[in-house]
């Protein structure tokens, strides 16, 4: 089993703050993005929203989150020895169950476990569950 990221809030306080910093960041890589790709100032205004500097943001906190990658038994086995309560929080796996791998984030200031399995993929899987896990643990926090 490893690790990757190193982000795992465990307040809707922690949570907040850190997308709330990442938005000059997300301003800034939006910029110099639109800068690369020689958009003049009426392509910049028309282009570059809100939204487009909102998904930057949101990549950007889903990128730092702590997940961990091992195989079925290992995941179990974390589950069972997790210094969290699961059984007071709600686990929610997407993939197949069948499969050797699983990838997991915790989510304790949501009371959330989110996971995805695969099979040999896991830069793969690890993408899909930050981007579900941004999706499903904080978007509404945010």
């Amino acid at each position: 089993m490893h690790t990757e990221g190193s982000f795992e809030p465990t307040s809707v306080d922690a949570v907040t703050d850190r997308y709330a910093d990442l938005g000059p960041t997300a301003q800034t890589v939006v910029k110099e993005v639109a800068k690369a790709m020689a958009f003049d100032a009426t392509e910049y205004d028309r282009r570059v929203t809100a939204d487009v500097v909102a998904t930057a943001r949101e990549v950007l906190f889903a990128e730092e989150l702590l997940v961990h990658v091992g195989t079925r038994a290992e995941y179990d086995a974390w589950q069972a020895d997790s210094e969290y309560p699961l059984e007071e929080w709600t686990v929610e796996e997407i993939g197949a169950e069948a499969v050797d791998n699983v990838a997991w984030h915790a989510a304790p200031a949501v009371e959330t476990l989110v996971a995805a399995t695969f099979q040999d993929k896991p830069d793969a899987a690890v993408g899909t569950l930050r981007r579900h896990a941004f999706g499903q643990c904080y978007r509404d926090v945010v």
